[in-house]
């Protein structure tokens, strides 16, 4: 019976957030009186929205990926960690028994802080609970414990929706998208990062002057500040990197550009889809619950990866990303697979910046660096979590393999190491306890005597 409740729980979690998505908000659609032809129409629009964003996605991918071994390659370094990238972290996390348990305890969790009012986030994003089953899959394998796996995946989900709760009026005015918040721990966790990284470059004379965000670009450069452009230009410098022939980097430089062209009208889809489901989801709770005007639908982090600045500080830091793994020591994983998505940590710290790419771009080094190593440090570990359930490791594959991004993530690191009763790991709760809770007070000065966020 076990098995057949975990086959059922792993078919269904094998469905993309394309096709998933839709369902669960058309269900709660229906749950909260949508009319039966509105909840259909949006529904179907968001899951059109997502998949045109994941096309472009893969454009991103499917172009850098030759440009990023081009330049590994021509670094002439073999390291022993395979970078598969986050997919198969994603179906190893569901493969793991753990994996059913984990869904339903993060619903659980998301219903009781909405209703003790812990959390405003609404977090209809099943699909990617997949992050919180991996670090409860982590922690599980790590300990031998399944129960301390459980508490592990519900510490990380905690921590996604605070952190969500937090970012929200940022997402809202900063990158347009109102009663959206977005619980994605590998992106999430860097929102304080960006905050404090942002605040100190505020000290620093000179550096503070410099705000290269996608508007002031296009006005102080024309034509050749446009989005596009920039991913034009942005294609045919990591071309030229990689030593592409001419053809090749031309072609790199119009798919960059393409994907800095393109995102941004499909996220306008997706939204078109979410904004009416989402405002009439939001008044009928507000019905019920007239004191709870501020809750968000918690979304995947795509939503907001295909910004111009995001994609562009992405860009700027890949070619950096593979110098560091080349000539820091003890980095033992080069990165591969998940490389092309270093959008995704980006992200949030674009937000803390307001889009600024230099100042974005600083703070992206020491999260890459750190990455690095957390990444290397904990590949014996996802190479035994990828054995337990027999996953079959891709070609090529050397001994041990991770993910440079979702492997090396501070918040599952942490809690491996809490598991596995590491004193420094205990002993730093208090401390970063208080960083955060003075990053959180540095953040509230970006909001004026009413609450409402500042330009």
């Amino acid at each position: 019976m076990g098995d057949v409740i975990v086959d059922a729980f792993q078919y269904i979690l094998s469905f993309g957030p394309e096709v998933m998505l839709p369902i669960i908000i058309f269900i709660m659609a229906v749950a909260f009186r949508v009319s039966l032809s509105k909840a259909l129409k949006s529904a179907l629009t968001i899951g059109f929205g997502f998949v045109g964003i994941f096309l472009v996605l893969d454009l991103l991918t499917g172009s850098l990926g030759p440009a990023i071994e081009a330049m590994i390659d021509n670094s002439g370094v073999n390291l022993p960690v395979m970078d598969t990238g986050w997919p198969p972290l994603a179906a190893i996390a569901f493969a793991s028994p753990i994996a059913p348990v984990v869904i339903i305890l993060t619903i659980i969790i998301n219903i009781v802080m909405l209703v003790f009012k812990w959390t405003k986030t609404v977090d209809v994003d099943l699909w990617n609970y997949w992050h919180f089953a991996f670090a409860g899959s982590l922690v599980y394998i790590a300990t031998g414990n399944f129960f301390f796996g459980l508490i592990g995946a519900a510490i990380a989900t905690i921590i996604t929706f605070k952190l969500a709760d937090w970012s929200a009026p940022y997402i809202h005015k900063r990158m347009g998208l109102p009663g959206i918040s977005l619980p994605t721990l590998s992106s999430v966790i860097y929102f304080p990062v960006g905050i404090l990284g942002d605040k100190i470059i505020n000290l620093i004379p000179g550096l503070n002057k410099l705000n290269a965000d996608p508007e002031s670009i296009k006005k102080r450069f024309g034509v050749l500040g446009e989005p596009m452009m920039i991913g034009v230009i942005l294609g045919v410098i990591i071309g030229i990197i990689a030593r592409f022939e001419i053809r090749n980097i031309i072609e790199l430089g119009i798919s960059l550009g393409a994907v800095m062209f393109i995102m941004p009208r499909m996220v306008k889809i997706l939204m078109e889809g979410l904004i009416p489901l989402s405002d009439a989801i939001r008044s009928f709770l507000q019905k019920r619950f007239p004191d709870r005007k501020d809750l968000n639908i918690g979304l995947d982090i795509a939503v907001i990866i295909g910004n111009p600045a995001v994609v562009s500080t992405a860009l700027l830091l890949v070619p950096v990303t593979i110098l560091l793994a080349v000539v820091l020591p003890g980095v033992i994983i080069m990165p591969l697979g998940d490389l092309p998505f270093i959008v995704v940590p980006l992200a949030m710290v674009l937000v803390a910046t307001n889009k600024n790419i230099i100042r974005s771009a600083i703070i992206g080094i020491p999260m890459i660096i750190v990455s690095l190593y957390l990444a290397s440090n904990l590949a014996p570990l996802v190479t035994n979590v990828a054995e337990s359930i027999q996953y079959e490791f891709p070609e090529g594959a050397t001994s041990m393999i991770n993910s440079f991004l979702d492997g090396g993530n501070p918040v599952r690191y942490w809690l491996v190491m809490l598991a596995q009763g590491n004193w420094i790991a205990v002993a730093i709760i208090p401390v970063v306890l208080i960083i955060v809770w003075y990053i959180y007070r540095l953040s509230r000065r970006d909001f004026d005597e009413n609450g409402q966020l500042k330009e």
